[in-house]
């Protein structure tokens, strides 16, 4: 039965991310690295460690959609469709809103209602991570992936002195 859950969301996904490109991410652009590319950024490097994740996955880039394979990255998401679904509460938690999002969210919920409490966790922890959803990942490619991955994961803190 949990086969047959994981068929018709990927099914799902297939028929609407096409349509949500087209339609909602109209103005953005695509990024000017492929795979390969990403291979040849430093070692330590965001973008090393991305194209590392494709070639270890067999993925490839998805025009427009590519900050949500860093996502994984950086909150230690998998790619089942648990962790996947969870990574769009932890997102929600992190502030992110979009109708597509809400869609998993519930779509995801009514499926798999099994994982719901690692679904609440997933949100919490994103509430308590620093607002990243809308960074421009593409230019940190750069950037060292651990203190990236640290400093996202660290909310502000105010110290008072």
């Amino acid at each position: 039965m949990k086969k047959i859950r994981i068929h018709f969301l990927l099914f799902m996904y297939e028929n609407s991310q096409h349509q949500y490109r087209k339609y909602f991410k109209r103005t953005k652009r695509q990024w000017q690295f492929n795979e390969e590319q990403l291979l040849c950024f430093k070692e330590d490097s965001l973008g090393r460690i991305l194209g590392e994740f494709y070639k270890k996955h067999g993925f490839r880039m998805i025009p427009k959609m590519e900050n949500h394979d860093v996502y994984h990255l950086v909150t230690d998401y998998g790619t089942s469709m648990k962790e996947e679904i969870a990574m769009q509460y932890l997102l929600f938690g992190n502030g992110k809103r979009s109708a597509y999002l809400l869609g998993v969210m519930l779509l995801g919920s009514l499926v798999f209602p099994e994982y719901f409490k690692t679904y609440i966790r997933a949100y919490q922890k994103g509430k308590n991570m620093k607002p990243f959803h809308n960074w421009d990942f593409e230019g940190l490619l750069w950037q060292n992936f651990e203190h990236l991955r640290d400093c996202i994961q660290q909310k502000n803190i105010i110290t008072h002195f």
